[in-house]
């Protein structure tokens, strides 16, 4: 989508040349994304105006030695990922996605390769209600024991090599996918993944139906309204900030990466553009962050699980997120910016307080927020089932967030340069 939209592949690793109106990418470890615009007006020490959401999802990974023969099945072995709700991964029609370290003899060097097997080749069967007859009402489960998906029966699953012994099945199936000797596979990283496509549903057409709509769904909606703003160029020339968007990997286990938002990426973007520590410090204190990350929608079903007056509702717009044990990093200047932001272009707005005797989520706000000192406010669209294997979002919450990333590259800075707080 940035290919095609004109904006030019960087890297962390050589010196930058950028130049204003100049359209940017790069990325770290296959997994986290930044892009951004320079500002027709841009000089070092104007910070930049950021979206910050995040690229990962609670799932299962494939461990390293994942294959286990067992009551003549083949199993693979699996580690949780995030916090999922894992009830909602038996009985599915699963398959395998990642990334492949394989040996190039013929340029004697080592390459990465994405893979994604469409069909459904595994598959973690709940027990039969006859052998226990609780499960009809509460799904109880060993995370160790019973989320391990069946790959295939022993018999079908049985490779002969030398002396008999068992060729294992998962480098054979991947090498076929990646035309390769299953010899030439180095290291694997490798999810299990539902093979259910996304698909637009409800009476009326007004629901998403997908798997990892947290945060994918953010992740979208910030680099089209991204996309979308670079057609203005006029506006774009009178703009005196980079803008961007940062979409991060390992949101769901606390960031903490080299390429997490508990990462220097920030700061090192920041100081990249700015030059000189001064500047560096001017710029993170005119930079504004917009944490994205996908919000709790009222459930009809259980009502009581929110406040009152804060109860999210699809339709209706984007959600800022407050909390004032700092789970949250929206405060009350940074809040009114957007919320004043969406009010000039009639974009809808909610407002979400946890309830009192309840915990909340946790976002990449407060974590860079309080690393590098940068404004931010924390905001989400509604949806359901969050963490399960599949989610719903409303369709027309899609247009509310691209609209308001949109406006937000295009006229925050002229906004902010009128509102004064220190």
């Amino acid at each position: 989508m940035l290919q095609d939209a004109g904006f030019a592949s960087i890297s962390e690793k050589e010196k930058w040349n950028l130049k204003p109106l100049g359209k940017y990418f790069y990325t770290r470890n296959q997994s986290t994304i930044v892009a951004f615009v320079v500002g027709g007006k841009f000089t070092p020490g104007n910070g930049i105006n950021l979206i910050g959401a995040h690229t990962d999802s609670p799932h299962l990974t494939v461990k390293p030695n994942p294959e286990l023969v067992k009551e003549g099945f083949v199993q693979l072995e699996i580690e949780p990922y995030g916090g999922g709700l894992w009830t909602t991964w038996f009985d599915r029609d699963l398959s395998l996605a990642g990334r492949v370290i394989v040996k190039n003899s013929a340029q004697n060097r080592f390459e990465t390769k994405l893979v994604r097997i469409e069909r459904p080749i595994l598959r973690i069967p709940t027990l039969a209600i006859h052998l226990d007859r609780d499960s009809g009402n509460k799904l109880e489960f060993n995370k160790q024991s019973h989320l391990l998906p069946i790959l295939c029966t022993a018999i079908k699953g049985v490779l002969e090599g030398e002396n008999g012994s068992r060729i294992p099945v998962l480098p054979t199936i991947l090498s076929k996918e990646l035309n390769c000797s299953p010899n030439d596979i180095c290291e694997m990283e490798i999810a299990i993944v539902d093979t259910q496509k996304s698909v637009i549903g409800g009476l009326f057409n007004e629901f998403i139906f997908s798997p990892r709509i947290d945060n994918l769904m953010m992740s979208f909606c910030s680099l089209t309204g991204l996309i979308e703003s670079v057609k203005n160029i006029q506006q774009l020339e009178n703009e005196k900030r980079v803008i961007g968007i940062s979409l991060f990997d390992h949101e769901e286990v606390g960031s903490a990466s080299t390429h997490g938002a508990a990462s220097p990426m920030v700061m090192e973007f920041v100081k990249r553009l700015s030059i000189t520590e001064e500047a560096t410090l001017t710029a993170l204190r005119k930079s504004y962050l917009i944490s994205a990350d996908m919000a709790h929608s009222v459930h009809p079903n259980y009502p009581e699980k929110h406040d009152p007056n804060h109860k999210p509702n699809m339709h209706k717009g984007v959600v800022i997120k407050e909390n004032i044990n700092q789970r949250y990093a929206t405060n009350g200047p940074s809040g009114f910016l957007l919320k004043e932001l969406a009010k000039r272009n009639n974009i809808p707005i909610q407002d979400f307080v946890v309830r009192n005797d309840s915990l909340c989520g946790s976002t990449i706000g407060p974590i860079i927020s309080s690393n590098t000192g940068i404004r931010t406010v924390d905001i989400g669209t509604p949806q359901l089932s969050m963490h399960s294997i599949r989610e719903t979002c409303a369709v027309s919450d899609v247009t509310h967030a691209v609209s308001l990333f949109k406006t937000f590259f295009l006229q925050f800075t002229e906004l902010d340069e009128q509102f004064i707080v220190d």
